[in-house]
């Protein structure tokens, strides 16, 4: 393998992981701004609909993030085995990635207008 090419999986493997950190570093972000839209509509004094469209939006969002953090988990995986057809691992940290994690998800839509 020459040193292009080392330098080139060093940098990807690098990058997948950031990407995938910055995915979960989003998801992390959206939930916490929905628990603190949801605490702040438990004052007395605002009433229960208060921001509801907004946290509907934001779970749509977050749906929205999820099915990102799946796809580069997919994009984990394919890396993966280019890596191990060309002859490079990782051998200090082995990917492994369940079928399950990468597996086609349906998320039931519930219905509703945000118009």
């Amino acid at each position: 393998m020459t040193n292009q090419i080392l330098s080139d999986a060093l940098n990807i493997k690098k990058l997948i992981r950031e990407a995938e950190a910055v995915s979960d570093e989003a998801m992390m972000a959206f939930a916490k701004l929905k628990q603190a839209m949801i605490k702040a509509r438990q004052n007395p004094g605002v009433a229960l609909d208060t921001g509801q469209r907004a946290i509907m939006r934001l779970t749509q969002a977050e749906q929205q993030a999820l099915s990102m953090s799946t796809s580069l988990l997919r994009v984990h995986d394919e890396l993966s085995k280019v890596a191990r057809t060309k002859g490079m691992t990782d051998e200090d940290i082995p990917t492994v990635i369940e079928p399950s994690g990468i597996a086609e998800h349906t998320i039931s839509n519930t219905p509703f207008e945000l118009a």
